[in-house]
């Protein structure tokens, strides 16, 4: 026993930042679009602090020198809607809910979080579970866990029998009537407190689901499911306690009302108008459009018995129109975030997000600074990640080919380093 203990402290500190030197062939510089050639990034403890013309070796032998000369560096990947709680399943995922302790769930996250960060993810926001995602951020942050920065919604908020009511497909003797302590919202009173109270458990921002959904046991996947003076108030407390929202729709009328009232960002975005894409342009609102999540579904409902008869019309139906929406809106202008719902289909498949916006004739470049740079604007960090600039955190990750020529490159991350600690070399 004493000498696994030996090993496990011996483990811990190597992996902690000290002064390092990479030598990069390549670096996507996410700010101009553009690649750069024949650098080297100088980083102390978890920042950068320079990067120089050329392949500099450093003056003293006992700082470390990564040569990457053949490779391709990006900033750390940051996925905008993925739930660490979950994992891709059928008809066990609603049965686990009865079966399942939070203990059981905390431990699960534990290898999805480091599944996200082995992609590439150093940053991800999480939108929505039961508050287990709150603490698996905190045991990141405090180096008890290998994961990626988390930012976090906790509990998504919903109306009465909406999307993300906990209580949808219970038996009536176990419904019960949930209020805005467990994320159910009917008034504006009810959104207030909601708000509150997830600040109270320690969320980063809020989640609400204007619509119905495909993976609820309810039927309608898109019906509107707030009022717009609900989902106003919601935003404005919101803003007080320095959160954004982020709203889950399917249906064009929900997403309307959600816009319209001062979200921040469209999740999903399936069933999408042109009147919801010319308003999300003038609101500067983003589309996250998870066309991963869409086509798992889809295909999977198609799989007899996978997915309760509730779900499989819902998934056919509304799985397949988010790749096509997300190809509209971008050729309408409206404003796009890198996004995959990771937990629907299995995590540590994210960047194949990647190749879906590349189908829709989404540029190379874009889809990358997407993922990077304007992700970490909309986290209100945009002097800190998203980008490999001195000032920034060490978050950065190399493929072997260059992904303005090659996208699905970055489904083969070869190199990860988060906060200046390398975890994949």
């Amino acid at each position: 026993m004493k000498k696994i203990y030996i090993l496990l402290i011996f483990m811990s500190t190597n992996l902690s930042a000290q002064e390092i030197y990479i030598h990069a062939g390549k670096i996507f510089d996410s700010k101009s679009g553009k690649i750069e050639n024949t650098k080297t990034i100088i980083i102390d403890d978890n920042i950068i602090t320079s990067i120089q013309k050329g392949f500099i070796s450093p003056e003293e032998d006992d700082i470390k020198v990564i040569d990457l000369k053949s490779k391709t560096l990006i900033p750390g990947l940051i996925d905008f809607h993925v739930h660490m709680e979950s994992v891709s399943g059928g008809k066990d995922n609603y049965i686990n809910r009865f079966q399942e302790n939070e203990a059981d769930v905390a431990f699960r996250s534990t290898i999805v979080a480091k599944k996200t960060l082995m992609a590439g993810f150093t940053s991800v926001r999480d939108v929505g579970g039961s508050g287990v995602n709150i603490s698996l951020r905190n045991a990141i942050n405090r180096g008890v866990v290998i994961g990626p920065r988390i930012f976090t919604s906790g509990k998504s908020l919903a109306s009465t029998g909406g999307h993300a009511d906990p209580t949808n497909g219970y038996k009536k003797s176990l419904m019960g009537d949930p209020g805005p302590k467990e994320g159910v919202v009917n008034s504006i009173d009810d959104a207030r407190k909601a708000v509150r109270q997830r600040y109270k458990n320690g969320a980063d921002l809020i989640k609400i689901t204007a619509t119905g959904g495909v993976m609820s046991l309810a039927k309608s996947g898109q019906n509107p499911q707030f009022t717009i003076e609900v989902i106003k108030e919601i935003v404005k407390t919101a803003k007080d306690y320095g959160m954004h929202v982020a709203a889950h729709a399917h249906g064009d009328e929900g997403m309307y009302r959600a816009v319209k009232a001062g979200v921040k960002t469209i999740e999903h975005g399936s069933i999408m108008k042109k009147r919801t894409m010319k308003l999300m342009k003038e609101m500067n609102a983003y589309l996250v459009p998870t066309i991963s999540a869409g086509e798992h579904v889809a295909k999977m409902a198609k799989i007899p018995g996978f997915y309760p008869e509730i779900i499989i019309p819902k998934a056919i139906e509304i799985g397949i129109q988010n790749k096509r929406t997300t190809g509209e809106a971008y050729k309408m202008g409206v404003p796009i975030s890198f996004g995959t719902d990771a937990g629907v289909f299995p995590h540590g498949e994210n960047a194949g997000e990647f190749i879906y916006m590349s189908e829709v004739g989404i540029p190379s470049d874009y889809i990358l600074q997407s993922a990077t740079i304007t992700n970490a604007k909309l986290l209100d960090m945009p002097d800190k990640l998203g980008q490999i600039a001195p000032g920034f955190y060490a978050d950065i990750i190399a493929t072997d080919d260059d992904p303005l020529e090659n996208i699905a490159t970055m489904r083969d991350v070869k190199f990860v380093m988060k906060n200046g600690v390398i975890y994949k070399d």
